[in-house]
């Protein structure tokens, strides 16, 4: 007669002990125990099963064929409940799963290739699924959860609702036509370039850089002569690069490889001429999240 039994970790053990080592005595000895409650525990998963799993002697036990295929099984049980608690453990330390994650398009130049390699060296089970949008959308995205980090300038809009880190300071630059008197210059004053048309950051939609760009200037002595105005990075690096003005922009940009368009450092160390970077997330997020912003900050060059 059959008996209701549960295959537990333990007895699986028990029986892939006995079935190692073809004797209950050494089983015993080494699964720590003593050998009565190890046959007994044998025969209960016997009964349970309705099969005999081990044909008995003098000298040992020998499986039968039925418990040959069930040692099989055993083992593939056994190896499944392993992989299971390892992955969900990886999963709970930010090792694995999948992260959503949005950027502004200027910084997947400079930033994301290394933390991408980052990523898939440290966590190559963390599968990252990337999106380009303007700040403001990708600040309302994560806030609603449908992206689970955002890497963008200027936290000054963000919603109480979101938290954010810095992971990096850009110098601000002049950035100027390739043809420029100045543009081979080692650097600049800000105030050689009183009497330039300048391309002007939007400020509804990068208000933290166009309150940089006329308090710098008001620090150097004179106010922007605005020839244009553009609401994105890309935008103000089209006029530069058309030859019709200059404008004060992230250092960095230089690697976005616009033709047309030269940097040039400026004189001086003014708080004003640096701009911060930075990753937002919810207040809830899992540990992958976290595991992310440790690298962004461990792996960026500033």
């Amino acid at each position: 007669m059959m008996e209701d039994i549960k295959l537990t970790k333990r007895i699986l053990e028990q029986f892939l002990t006995v079935a190692d080592e073809r004797h209950f005595g050494r089983a015993a000895e080494r699964l720590r125990m003593s050998q009565p409650p190890l046959s007994q525990s044998i025969q209960r998963l016997e009964r349970g099963l309705g099969v005999r799993l081990f044909d008995r002697g003098p000298g040992g036990v020998s499986l039968t064929a039925a418990g040959e295929a069930f040692a099989v099984d055993a083992q593939r049980v056994l190896s499944a409940q392993s992989m299971a608690i390892e992955r969900v453990r990886r999963v709970a330390g930010g090792l694995e799963g999948d992260v959503r994650v949005g950027y502004v398009s200027i910084l997947s130049h400079h930033y994301l290739p290394g933390l991408l390699r980052a990523a898939a060296e440290e966590m190559p089970g963390l599968r990252i699924h990337l999106h380009q949008d303007s700040p403001a959308a990708l600040a309302e995205m994560v806030r609603s959860g449908t992206l689970d980090l955002g890497f963008l300038r200027d936290p000054s809009s963000l919603s109480d609702e979101l938290q954010y880190h810095d992971f990096a300071v850009e110098r601000i630059a002049m950035a100027l036509p390739d043809d420029h008197p100045l543009a081979k210059a080692g650097e600049v004053a800000l105030s050689e370039m009183r009497s330039e048309d300048f391309a002007l950051p939007d400020s509804m939609t990068l208000p933290t850089l166009t309150q940089q760009v006329f308090l710098a200037c008001s620090e150097a002595g004179f106010t922007p002569r605005r020839r244009a105005v553009a609401d994105d990075l890309i935008g103000l690096l089209s006029y530069v690069a058309s030859g019709l003005c200059v404008s004060l922009l992230p250092e960095p940009l230089r690697y976005f490889s616009i033709p047309g368009v030269s940097f040039v450092s400026l004189q001086g160390r003014s708080p004003l001429l640096e701009t911060t970077l930075v990753a937002v997330r919810r207040p809830d997020a899992d540990a992958a999240v976290l595991r992310l912003l440790d690298l962004i900050t461990r792996h960026t060059s500033t």
